[in-house]
């Protein structure tokens, strides 16, 4: 199974930080609110300047425009340029944030993630009560584009990796790479790598009007070409400088490198950022060859796809011929249910945080005399008890005296039935917890599966209480 939950909590900040400055691309005053978040919800993007303050969640299928940046538009609501500041939340380790603007596109500040990451700091990072899911890489999984030649692929690794490798075709910057081998060495190795820009594409961004708020403090300039007189007005006026040079490594003045590969690291800060729209975590190791928004938001869009595919098809492998953890009297000596209403005759397997079960669907079933006479169907909420019961499982072994409780159902959420489940089917249940079990309140997520295919699915939340 690729889709885990791990040992890890969730995370969020612990309070509200605001931060100004200027969109690079539209010019404009921007203030830009982080805002604590609960667990699951991810991370959402909320336009305060409009009426009904909309919000676009970070999901790769809002991505509509990536030609200077990665574009979101939900109902006609956009968000430009959101990479930086999505980069810099992940490489702190958080998982779900309110992101609160009041115009389209965030500041630009220095062209990296740095003062994200100071701002985040500063609010604080607390756990929530959730574990972190993880999409865990078991085979390579690749992108291409061919008209470009850039390819992205991850790979299985032990944790979430990056390298990128860039040949922009051009002396003064040439082939560069960068790597980060874990997300703890984001903020130190990664998160001050600047945007950066090619003079020919800065002509042309500024005569077509489109990098109203850039600056030579926002953006290095690499000179690819030689700087005519002409040019130079223009940058000085665009810049609002008395003057401008080109030094000896090929970029304007006005600036200093950070790094000698700089603009490769600022690569990884936007594969970080952009891959932040697949929605769930990845335990493997990426690798870019000439990433560009395109190619990250595509794949990111690919990876989404695989995951919700896997998601629905996860079927729990398990060997029904094997001796079970738990039989039937053993599981009557746990639940409280009796026939006809016990729903469950095999535990297979049984973690802290995670229930296998199993029913043999048969004609003798009570339920089948009336659901439906002549076309025998198993009834939907039927399954979903079933699959309470095998929950039940989870939250009961958690008591010394399970016999001395019984489980009520506080609430069932995102009920869906894919397939009808009909006699002589195997019923298979997978329960994971969402959230620790706490008081004997027991939150999960449910799965139901017969011949291989996903045939239910619920979040549940039950509870359990003593016989009196």
């Amino acid at each position: 199974m690729a889709i885990v939950n791990t040992d890890q909590k969730q995370k969020t900040i612990e309070k509200e930080v605001f931060l100004t400055g200027v969109g690079l691309h539209t010019g404009k005053e921007a203030t830009l609110t982080f805002k604590p978040a609960p667990a699951n919800s991810g991370f959402a993007f909320k336009r305060v300047d409009l009426e009904g303050s909309p919000i676009i969640e970070a999901d790769a299928n809002y991505v509509t425009n990536t030609q200077r940046g990665t574009c979101l538009e939900k109902n006609g609501v956009t968000i430009q340029t959101c990479e930086h500041v999505l980069a810099a939340f992940v490489g702190l380790d958080i998982d779900n944030a309110i992101i609160e603007l009041n115009a389209s596109e965030p500041p630009i500040m220095d062209g990296s993630s740095k003062f994200f990451v100071e701002a985040i700091e500063k609010a604080g990072i607390v756990e929530l009560d959730a574990f972190r899911e993880e999409y865990v890489v078991k085979d390579v999984i690749s992108y291409i584009d061919e008209d470009s030649g850039s390819e992205i692929l991850v790979m299985p690794a032990k944790e979430y990796q990056i390298t990128t490798m860039v040949d922009f075709g051009t002396k003064v910057l040439g082939t560069q790479n960068a790597t980060l081998n874990r997300l703890s060495n984001f903020k130190k190795d990664i998160s001050d790598s600047r945007t950066f820009s090619f003079l020919h594409e800065l002509e042309s961004l500024l005569e077509n009007g489109l990098i109203k708020g850039g600056d030579l403090n926002n953006a290095i300039v690499y000179v690819d070409k030689e700087l005519s007189p002409s040019t130079m007005e223009k940058l000085k006026l665009a810049f609002n400088k008395d003057s401008i040079a080109i030094k000896p490594n090929g970029i304007l003045d006005n600036l200093t490198l950070h790094y000698p590969n700089e603009a490769a690291r600022h690569k990884l800060l936007d594969v970080i950022g952009d891959l932040t729209l697949i929605g769930t975590r990845i335990r493997g190791k990426v690798i870019a060859n000439k990433p560009g928004h395109f190619i990250n938001t595509q794949f990111a869009k690919k990876m989404a796809r695989i995951i919700k595919n896997e998601r629905r098809n996860n079927f729990p492998e398990v060997d029904l011929n094997q001796t079970p953890l738990m039989d039937v009297n053993q599981i009557m000596d746990m639940l409280p249910h009796r026939q006809p209403f016990l729903l469950l005759d095999k535990v297979f397997e049984l973690t802290d945080t995670k229930v296998v079960g199993m029913k043999n669907v048969t004609m003798n079933e009570e339920f089948f005399k009336g659901h439906f006479p002549g076309s025998p169907v198993m009834p939907g909420v039927l399954i979903v008890e079933a699959m309470a019961q095998t929950g039940g499982i989870l939250v009961l072994s958690t008591v010394p005296d399970p016999e001395n409780y019984l489980t009520f159902f506080m609430k069932m959420d995102k009920v869906k039935f894919k397939q009808k489940v009909v006699p002589g089917d195997t019923l298979i249940f997978s329960c994971e917890l969402i959230t620790p079990i706490r008081r004997g309140i027991c939150h999960m997520q449910g799965y139901a599966y017969a011949n291989g295919k996903l045939c239910a699915e619920a979040e549940l939340m039950a509870q359990i209480s003593k016989i009196k």
